[in-house]
């Protein structure tokens, strides 16, 4: 059991990081194709629909430093904690990539047409965002609790 709990503390360590970084991919790649969408549909204004699709790839950023402040030596004393609290951040990185692309990607749409709404149709995408941002303080709190290995 206690080989078990080592292995779930090190998937929780290098789980955060994969998920989060598999909900930037999703989220980046719903909104790319959707800027593509609104490149061959208006005239000019490409810059802010390339740039703004990449909104999504601060997930795996959120990962990588929830990674490295997990990373410890792993005990049947800390598994546990490390592998909940990486696989759940992980969890919900990976949801809010994944609809952040699809929040960036409903403002191209309504914005190609009244690019005068661009700004505030991104509300949404930052909603988003501010969640990620949660589960980030939340992680990086919460690891400051497991105990270290002796």
């Amino acid at each position: 059991m206690e080989s078990l709990i080592i292995l779930l503390g090190w998937v929780g360590i290098f789980g955060v990081m994969a998920l989060g970084s598999i909900g930037s991919i999703i989220g980046c790649g719903i909104a790319g194709q959707a800027a593509i969408g609104a490149l061959a549909e208006v005239d000019s204004g490409y810059g802010k629909y390339i740039g703004v699709s990449a909104m999504p790839s601060t997930e795996i950023i959120f990962g990588i430093v929830i990674m490295f402040t997990l990373n410890q030596t792993v005990t049947a004393a800390n598994g546990g904690a490390i592998f909940a609290i990486g696989s759940l951040a992980g969890i919900g990185l990976l949801s809010c990539g994944i609809w952040q692309g699809r929040c960036v990607a409903s403002c191209f749409a309504a914005s190609k047409d009244k690019p005068e709404i661009f700004g505030l149709s991104l509300a949404p995408a930052a909603i988003v965002e501010g969640y990620a941002v949660f589960v980030f303080v939340f992680a990086l709190v919460l690891a400051g609790s497991i105990p270290k290995a002796a």
